[in-house]
């Protein structure tokens, strides 16, 4: 291979574009966009000086590029990353790494070892949740006994959903909020939680949008180790909140843009309890601020760190097969409103995909198609 990386970008809507635009600008070392692909001419035309291709079989085959950045439509993660590794191609590719459990196990089973291949979860480089994973695996918390996240700063319009007909359908995009804005958050709770046991989840379809998949929903989750996460999310609220609050023995850590709130306890929790003589009295507490230093995250820290896997051996910051848990979250969640029951993980794929399937089979999605 050349001292650069040759990419090709497959999918020129908002974020494909914005990525190519990126490589164009330089933004990403020892990169070049040699190539790109869309069904849609009047996209590949906001790049006359590059390779278009409208076949992207044709651009795998073509000889013009060593990797491939996949940015389309959600259900076509699957077939394009096993189609370029097919060809040779390390990939990189945004999220979701596909639409449910058994199409990323299926994608992941295509993979060889000797190809990079990467996903786009560029909020493992916010210094604030590399700081507070690295305050959890030193133990410095001690046991967490609850998690709450409120994520509802996701807020969408009506013209956001009727921007695109494969958009907020079963058939076109494979669910709502939980597998479009969510991802990123699924990702940093098993990055920094690990994956719970049982999920018992309301998704309420519809709420505040018309569409047929989940705008707004609360989860629970609980973990091997007793500790439980409320999960709580919308696209129809504003201006929402993003509000991360951890309880463990240590004492209280709520998650802010430039810094970490710990109400540290002197002694942890469970020994007060233990110790203490008084009826009422809580542990001795100090309140300590912790900065958050250092840039903050971004999708080219992840394509730098794909190239430099590619071309110096680094390890991934967000390996793709890492991409399946989040999509199971995401899918268990579903799951578990529609059968108004609490899910067993690890989650049953081919139960999940009946479900999926018998959902696109009735979607909207192929009335507004045909309407187009």
């Amino acid at each position: 291979m050349s001292k650069k990386v040759r990419i090709g970008v497959i999918g020129l809507g908002g974020m494909g574009s914005g990525h190519a635009n990126s490589i164009l600008a330089n933004k990403v070392d020892r990169c070049e966009l040699t190539a790109v692909s869309d069904f849609m001419p009047q996209a590949m035309a906001k790049f006359p000086s590059i390779k278009s291709f409208a076949d992207s079989k044709e651009m795998f085959k073509s000889g013009l590029i060593d990797a491939v950045l996949i940015a389309t439509p959600h259900y076509d993660h699957t077939p394009l990353g096993i189609e370029a590794f097919k060809h040779g191609l390390h990939v990189l590719i945004e999220k979701p790494i596909s639409v449910h459990k058994a199409d990323c196990e299926k994608l992941i089973a295509a993979h060889p070892k000797n190809l990079v291949f990467a996903a786009m979860f560029q909020a493992r480089t916010e210094p604030r949740y590399i700081l507070l994973r690295n305050l959890i695996r030193s133990g410095e918390l001690g046991q967490i006994r609850r998690i709450n996240w409120i994520v509802t700063d996701w807020f969408r319009s009506e013209a956001y959903y009727s921007s695109g007909s494969w958009r907020a359908t079963w058939a076109g995009e494979g669910g709502g909020m939980l597998l479009n804005q969510c991802p990123h958050n699924l990702d940093m709770i098993q990055w920094l939680f690990g994956m719970p046991k049982t999920i018992r989840s309301f998704c309420h379809i519809g709420k505040y949008h018309d569409i047929e998949v989940e705008d707004d929903v609360t989860s629970y989750f609980e973990y091997a180790d007793g500790k439980t996460l409320v999960f709580i999310g919308s696209t129809g609220e504003a201006p929402g909140t993003d509000r991360l609050e951890i309880a463990a023995e240590r004492g209280r850590i709520v998650v802010h843009p430039d810094h970490l709130a710990f109400t540290r306890n002197v002694v942890p929790a469970n020994e007060f309890s233990r110790t203490t003589h008084t009826k009422f009295d809580k542990p001795e507490s100090w309140e300590v601020r912790i900065p958050v230093r250092g840039p903050a995250g971004s999708q080219q820290i992840i394509m730098d760190n794909f190239v430099k896997a590619i071309l110096d051996g680094t390890e991934l910051i967000a390996p793709a097969v890492e991409g399946i848990n989040s999509v199971e979250l995401a899918n268990a969640m579903v799951f578990s409103s529609f059968q108004n029951a609490s899910i067993e993980m690890p989650l049953n794929s081919d139960e999940y995909a009946k479900f999926l399937a018998e959902k696109c089979r009735t979607s909207r999605y192929h009335q507004l198609t045909a309407k187009k």
